[in-house]
C-alpha cells in the first residue's frame, strides 16, 4: 500500500497530477479541493495517497490532509459509490460542508454534485450519517470558538436542524430532552438522531 507520496511536482492536468519520486513518476488523481492548493510545477510536493488496485489497472489518488483521504474512504464504502463518485464528491463539497450536510441530511447539496441523482445522495446520507459521526463535532466551529460553552440559541438551533429533517416539534423536543446543558449544536443533532432512531 502506498500511503504518501513527497516529491515534485511535475503536471497539473485536473484531475490528475504527475510528481517525481526520485526519478519515478507517480500520476495522481486529486479532487478540486487538493488541487486548487497545490504549488505551481516543478515545486516540493507531499500528499496522503490511497492506492486502489482493479482489473482494469492500479489507481493512485492523492489529499492534501489525512481528513479528506479519511472521508474518501468512507465514501468508498458506500454501496454503489466508486473512486470516480467518491473524487466527485470531495471536489464538490469541503470535507467539513460533507459532515454537515449528513448531520443535517440535505440531499440538495449533495446533488448538485455532477453524477449524484437523488437516490445515490439518500444512500450516501443514510449511510454516512454514523461513519462521519466523529467529524461532526467541527461543524459548529467559528461559533462554538467565540463563546466556550453552549451558544444561547444551541437549543434553537438543534431543533430548527431536527425540523428541517422532517420531524415534527413534539417529536424533536422528546429527543432533545436528554441533552446536557452544555451540549454543542453538531453534538446535540447527532445525539437528538440517535435518540429518535431508536424510538
Amino acid at each position: 500500500m502506498i500511503g504518501r507520496l513527497t516529491g515534485t511536482l511535475l503536471e497539473k492536468t485536473p484531475p490528475q497530477i504527475l510528481i517525481d519520486v526520485h526519478g519515478v513518476g507517480y500520476e495522481v488523481d486529486v479532487p478540486m479541493s487538493t488541487f486548487y492548493g497545490l504549488p505551481a510545477t516543478g515545486a516540493a510536493v507531499s500528499l496522503h495517497t490511497h492506492f486502489v488496485v482493479r482489473e482494469d489497472g492500479h489507481f493512485l489518488f492523492g489529499f492534501a490532509t489525512a481528513e479528506e483521504r479519511t472521508t474518501f474512504r468512507q465514501l468508498l464504502k458506500v454501496s454503489g459509490v466508486g473512486a470516480r463518485m467518491a473524487l466527485a464528491v470531495l471536489s464538490g463539497l469541503s470535507v467539513n460542508d460533507l459532515a454537515q450536510a449528513v448531520a443535517l441530511q440535505e440531499a440538495g447539496r449533495l446533488v448538485k454534485i455532477p453524477g449524484i441523482g437523488k437516490k445515490t445522495a439518500e444512500r450516501l446520507l443514510l449511510e454516512l450519517r454514523d461513519k462521519l459521526g466523529k467529524a461532526l463535532p467541527n461543524l459548529a466551529g467559528a461559533k462554538l470558538a467565540a463563546a466556550p460553552g453552549t451558544p444561547p440559541d444551541a437549543k434553537s438551533d438543534i431543533l430548527n436542524a431536527l425540523l428541517a429533517l422532517g420531524y415534527n416539534e413534539r417529536e424533536a423536543l422528546g429527543a432533545m430532552k436528554g441533552l446536557a446543558a452544555d451540549t454543542g449544536v453538531s453534538e446535540g443533532i447527532r445525539q437528538a438522531l440517535k435518540a429518535l432512531s431508536r424510538a
